[in-house]
């Protein structure tokens, strides 16, 4: 219509130098870690200044929430909707993630050192990682329950313990697999504990860690 103004459209060339600089990033975070990553860092390797930086990400800060969001746009990038799937499909994509991090330890580094980082007083990446996490969590629940419903299974308790165990065990693997790759399959590791906490839920058992009460009085 006439009298609007058009919103600027991004040149490819400028995208193009934007994703070489969250390339960069990456891998700075990644080996250093944000505090100590510095954007004269990122600049070297990108053939910038770091006033050409900031031009295209105006802060180190937003540079970090970028580089973390361009993360998990990867992960759904070739997903319908770019968004995760619902119920069982949930479960599996988490698996097919795993194997798929296997292959690229950049990224899988820089997302580790910046969690744990994130956790600390005034890091920029801590309100981006409890959002993330909160909405993982419930995600993760409500794909429990959509299975649960399609199998006639009651919904038990344990869903919420299960969704944070997801998480934690596939963050975890992640570190085991960053410092000893030899000796952690990061895919088969992944996929063997999804697979067990998905069926405690959907057939939850007696559990072996507890004591027979004819033993636990001798």
């Amino acid at each position: 219509m006439a009298g609007q103004r058009r919103q600027p459209r991004s040149r490819p060339e400028t995208l193009a130098r934007r994703r070489d600089i969250l390339d960069a990033a990456v891998e700075t975070f990644g080996s250093k870690g944000f505090a100590a990553g510095t954007l004269q860092d990122i600049a070297d390797q990108v053939g910038m200044t770091h006033a050409g930086i900031l031009h295209h990400f105006g802060s180190k800060d937003q540079l970090l929430i970028e580089v973390l969001q361009h993360r998990d746009d990867t992960d759904v990038a070739d997903l319908e909707g770019q968004h995760i799937p619902d119920g069982m499909s949930l479960f599996r994509h988490l698996v097919r993630t795993a194997f798929v991090n296997a292959h690229r330890a950049g990224i899988v580094q820089a997302y580790a050192v910046l969690s744990a980082e994130s956790v600390t007083d005034g890091h920029p990446g801590r309100e981006f990682f409890e959002k993330r996490y909160q909405t993982l969590r419930s995600e993760v629940a409500h794909a429990f329950q959509v299975v649960c419903t399609e199998r006639g299974v009651t919904e038990p308790a344990t869903i919420g313990v299960a969704a944070a165990s997801i998480l934690a065990v596939m963050d975890g693997l992640q570190v085991q697999w960053l410092l000893n790759p030899e000796a952690v399959d990061l895919g088969r590791a992944s996929e063997f504990a999804i697979e067990a906490i998905v069926s405690a839920v959907l057939a939850p058992q007696a559990s072996p860690l507890v004591e027979p009460a004819s033993s636990a009085h001798t």
